[in-house]
């Protein structure tokens, strides 16, 4: 007890080392969302995302998939031995399977191929070929999942997720003989030991009746509940002979894992949206038990249990608890018809997504091991990503024990209980309450999201800082009212993203957690790359604005999660730039929002999406409804605002160049600011100013590291602050100062931002700084470039720019050094080189630089 009592304190000191960035910590590393990461047992970390495991049938190897293709790794040695990459696409959510004989190995990538590979007498992989799976209809991707095999090798059978159908395989033909539908994005399939039945999880669940409410996902209606949240799921039962669904069962969210008991009497289900695990009893199809597995009963949601295991002897399950960073161990060994006992967590790296063992040993697949940052180097960018296998021997009670001690403080559980302890309303009001419940001095919150900036691209010229100047490109001279804001209230340098990219960084600013989607499709977003526009992205526990109204408060949402298109559609930026400064309607836009009950609180004319549309035109309709409010004298409590013009388009002839981009979001941040602080809503308002993901940038300290502002008359004045922070600590601070209880358990653990406030408050309004390059600033017409400006302005063109994080983002990068930078060498040493996103591109690698073939 002494024992893991100390190690609960030490774990505990160091998640609140408070300055303390991301990065390497004694025995582990500290990663975005704030937790520790420090896996027990061997750990091999390599460049790569890996959401899936097989053990060979002898034993000796141990396979997996990843985003980019499969590996082979010896577990006696506990080496990797090979990497191979699909010779097309990428490694889907799930899917991996092994013939009994050990000579072949079947993996599904996410676009429409199952691989076959042969295993060859020295142990190594080889590509036979790849099977055709049909995507919808027979069109587009099918997003291959999971994957069964007979006993004689002969059939797979293969989960089509955007088919919502089972594939039968004829392996020797090398096709596709038949689907069986089953419910919606099937994810796992299992079959019963006769090879009669095949057990499949519906991931997104069943398949609607008439008149229910529902919402589109990849193509399918799927049932939501009022807040637009996925709300089934499901596990069916196949009979393979004549090719039906005979019968389905409701589980928890997002059932994905399974796993079957030796006597096929006991199925087990990991549902991901839901932390739990369904046993169900397969004569009946019958849910019987709805295991919690979360370290403390009284959590709210976070756990994302979604990979299982069962022992050799069948008297243990373990569970892969994503969101705790854990894996669960579960005694089945009890009396008929007890429920599973849970003895303990061990530590895994970065959301485990995959789990296997033998006799001997527990093997754990950890999707971002230990986050984007390679052993030796300072800098990092976001997609340098280091996944980790570890290899342990089976714990016994009193290791598993310690185990579990430190796996609750390194997850943040500690931190999470004191966010849920209820305070005393009758005490004084401060800018962030310290305990739930307690009153603030602030009545409204405005909260902007904007597009994909790092710390050092933007304020790595702040001498007062932790910036490295190298690497600043939109510095002071092109962002004068983001360095004067930072300057005259505070400049966060310890601040961080807690996603990669746009589809989990708005679910990271809004809901403060992503689901097992989110993290596992890396190879391939076919099913979906979420703004917003796919129900089955979205975690259990909703939105913050759903929080908001359920409470009775008022929210007002201007162009978040909207798409926007423009009438015509092949209307110019100086098209709409002219129409807008003229006051004409020669350009209409059109807005499309998957979030049905969001449009309700969404300013119908405020632009979305559209790097068209300049951010004064959508500052524009912000100012002229916030004028009515300060007329009615009536603001609402929460206020959150798209700004995305600081993602830029490149060098793409006609379009703003990317210095005019940055400006142009430049001062619409500083309008904003000083609108609301000359207003009469300004004592009793605070705003928190954040990036969606950090992606399209490089950084010294870790590439998760953002930009942030806190703005308010409470706020310090021209200080530095160090504490570390990230996304889900504003969305934390929000809550409390709305007083609403956290989401999940991510937005719990993360630290409030109380080190940013004082008590004593300065009125004093913000006055917009004038930007020095036009907003109409244009990148020139092909025919007048050469040379090096002329083949960055051609890739740009062959990027496509007109959704969220549809271009390569290596070449992103390249061209926005290039466009600010001119011939000064591309910091490769910072993000790496991203060959594959260079060859993608027909540029070659040299000497650190880019060059054309």
């Amino acid at each position: 007890m002494r024992i893991a009592c100390l190690l609960l304190l030490v774990a505990t000191s160091l998640l609140h080392a408070d300055t303390q960035p991301v990065g390497p910590v004694p025995g582990g590393v500290r990663v975005a969302t704030g937790q520790l990461v420090r896996a027990v047992g061997e750990v091999l970390a390599y460049p790569g995302r890996p959401v899936d495991l097989v053990l060979a049938p002898d034993g000796r190897t141990l396979y997996a998939k990843d985003n980019r293709g499969v590996l082979r790794i010896d577990t006696a040695t506990w080496k990797l031995l090979q990497q191979l990459p699909f010779a097309a696409g990428g490694g889907s959510m799930h899917g991996l399977a092994v013939r009994r004989d050990g000579k072949r190995l079947y993996a599904t990538t996410a676009q429409n191929q199952l691989h076959e590979a042969e295993i060859t007498a020295d142990g190594s992989l080889k590509w036979l070929r790849p099977i055709a799976l049909p995507g919808p209809a027979g069109k587009g991707d099918a997003h291959g999942t999971g994957i069964a095999l007979s006993k004689d090798g002969q059939r797979a059978y293969v989960c089509l997720s955007r088919s919502n159908s089972l594939a039968v395989v004829d392996l020797q033909a090398g096709k596709v003989i038949s689907e069986i539908p089953v419910g919606i994005a099937p994810f796992a399939v299992l079959l019963s030991a006769d090879e009669k039945i095949a057990y499949v999880s519906n991931w997104g669940g069943r398949r609607p009746r008439q008149g229910e409410r529902t919402a589109q996902s990849s193509g399918t209606a799927v049932l939501v509940d009022e807040r637009g949240v996925a709300s089934s799921g499901t596990v069916a039962r196949v009979d393979l002979a004549s090719g039906r669904m005979l019968e389905e069962v409701e589980t928890g969210l997002h059932p994905a894992g399974l796993a079957l008991s030796a006597d096929g009497r006991t199925l087990f289900v990991a549902n991901a949206n839901s932390d739990t695990v369904s046993v169900l009893e397969t004569r009946r199809l019958k849910v019987v038990q709805n295991l919690l597995v979360r370290p403390e009963a009284g959590l709210p949601f976070g756990s994302a249990c979604n990979a299982l295991a069962l022992s050799p002897d069948g008297k243990t399950l373990l569970v892969a608890n994503g969101g705790n960073n854990a894996v669960a161990v579960l005694a089945l060994d009890g009396p008929a018809n007890a429920p599973a006992r849970l003895r303990g967590f061990i530590p895994a790296g970065w959301y485990p997504g995959a789990v296997a063992c033998n006799d001997r040993h527990i093997f754990i697949a950890n999707v971002k091991g230990e986050g984007s940052r390679t052993p030796g180097k300072t800098g990092f960018g976001v997609y340098g990503y280091r996944g980790t296998f570890q290899r342990l021997v089976w714990p016994d009670q009193a290791t598993l024990d310690k185990y579990t001690a430190q796996s609750r403080a390194d997850a943040g559980i500690p931190a999470v209980l004191r966010a849920l302890e209820k305070g005393d309303r009758s005490t004084r009001a401060v800018p962030v309450p310290a305990r739930l419940g307690e009153p603030s001095v602030f009545e409204h919150v405005v909260y902007v999201i904007k597009e994909n900036r790092t710390y050092d691209q933007v304020f790595g010229d702040l001498p007062q800082g932790n910036g490295d100047p190298k690497l600043c490109i939109f510095g002071r001279d092109i962002t004068p009212n983001h360095h004067a804001l930072a300057e005259q209230f505070v400049l966060l340098d310890n601040f961080y993203c807690n996603g990669v990219l746009s589809a989990d960084g708005h679910s990271w600013a809004t809901e403060g957690n992503v689901t097992d989607h989110l993290e596992k499709a890396f190879g391939g977003f076919t099913r979906s790359y979420t703004f917003g526009d796919d129900p089955l992205t979205y975690s259990s526990t909703g939105f913050l604005w759903d929080a908001l109204l359920l409470r009775g408060g008022s929210f007002r949402n201007y162009g978040e999660l909207r798409d926007t298109q423009t009438v015509p559609a092949n209307a110019s930026f100086k098209d709409i730039w002219d129409n807008h400064r003229a006051g004409t309607r020669k350009i209409a836009l059109k807005h499309t929002m998957g979030i049905e009950p969001l449009i309700r609180y969404t300013c119908p004319d405020y632009p979305g999406w559209n790097m068209k549309i300049s951010d004064q035109q959508r500052m524009a309709v912000f100012l002229r409804e916030f004028a009515e409010f300060e007329k009615k004298g009536t603001l609402p409590e929460l206020t959150m605002i798209y700004l995305p013009q600081d993602h830029c388009s490149g060098l793409q002839p006609g379009m703003p160049t990317p210095r005019s981009h940055m400006s142009d979001n430049d001062l619409a941040l500083g309008r904003l600011v000083e609108a609301v602080s000359n207003s009469r809503f300004w004592k009793k308002t605070v705003i928190f100013v954040v990036e969606d993901d950090p992606q399209n940038g490089f950084d010294h300290v870790d590439g998760h590291r953002s930009i942030a502002l806190v703005i308010s008359p409470y706020t310090k004045r021209k200080q530095v602050i160090r504490q570390f922070y990230n996304q889900t600590s504003v969305l934390h601070t929000m809550q409390r100062i709305l007083g609403l209880p956290p989401l999940n358990q991510m937005d719990g653990m993360a630290p409030l931002m109380t080190e940013c406030f004082t008590t004593k408050p300065d009125f004093t309004p913000y006055k917009a700084l004038p930007i020095k390059y036009a907003i109409d600033e244009l990148n020139k017409p092909l025919e007048q470039l050469k040379g090096k400006q002329r083949v960055w302005a051609d890739k740009s063109l062959e990027q496509d720019w007109s959704k969220p994080d549809r271009i390569d983002e290596d070449a992103a990068n390249r061209i926005l050094w290039f466009a600010m930078k001119g011939d000064a060498p591309y910091p490769a040493e910072w993000v790496g080189t991203h060959g594959r996103g260079l060859s993608a591109l027909g540029l070659r690698l040299e000497r650190g630089q880019v060059r054309a073939p």
